[in-house]
């Protein structure tokens, strides 16, 4: 009976006619996610049983349980991971709540879920802002994939692929404007890279043993005449 009334709730609020609750871009937020996606995700064992009755602390356990993150596999059946993004869409929490997920650092896939929220429902500057600090992020993620197996992904890789692509975990992202376009209209800093003074010590070796090398070649040079 609960898991009957959990799907009525979420099809009133998926209902078009008249809808007039909060919106995301303009939109009831639920259909930020695509019709034959949010259907199988209503339809499925772990929304009608595990996600009824769920708030946004609830929630934030059931998350830390997760082990994987992923879309839809399989025969399109939904991942946890996506049934949670689905019922963060419809809980709506406030945002202080979003960061406190995403950036805490025990649970991992409690913050994938959030990076993919922020990615979904705030505005362009801010993902870049929220998100690109877990471009440092090189802990591993077990990935379901579409045909049903599973491979390795890491936090950088997820949200890089967030920022960049336009469709993740069987969900469309909104297209982001070009990072430079925000830079050049004063919203966003130059990002530096966190590997940039890596890249700078490689270069900086590279350039020594270069250095290095002449300076021999030159001293046999020397010897032969």
């Amino acid at each position: 009976m609960a898991g009957k009334a959990h799907h009525t709730d979420a099809t009133r609020m998926l209902d078009t006619r008249g809808y007039s609750g909060p919106t995301i871009h303009n939109t009831n937020p639920l259909h930020l996610l695509e019709t034959p996606v949010r259907d199988r995700i209503t339809e499925s064992y772990y929304w009608k049983e595990q996600c009824f009755a769920l708030n946004a602390a609830t929630l934030c356990d059931k998350a830390s349980s997760l082990t994987y993150i992923g879309g839809t596999y399989g025969q399109q059946k939904p991942t946890p991971f996506l049934c949670l993004l689905f019922k963060l869409l419809q809980l709506l929490p406030e945002k202080e709540i979003i960061l406190l997920y995403l950036r805490q650092t025990e649970f991992k896939y409690l913050t994938a879920l959030a990076a993919f929220y922020v990615r979904l429902t705030f505005e362009a500057t801010e993902v870049f802002k929220v998100l690109e600090p877990l471009l440092g992020d090189w802990r591993k993620l077990r990935r379901r994939t579409r045909e049903g197996g599973w491979r390795v992904d890491y936090m950088d890789q997820f949200v890089d692929d967030l920022l960049v692509k336009d469709r993740v975990c069987a969900t469309s992202l909104r297209k982001l404007p070009n990072r430079m376009i925000l830079e050049d209209l004063g919203q966003l800093d130059v990002r530096i890279s966190p590997l940039g003074e890596e890249i700078e010590d490689i270069d900086r070796e590279e350039e020594e043993v270069i250095e290095v090398n002449g300076n021999e070649n030159g001293h046999e040079t020397d010897r032969s005449d």
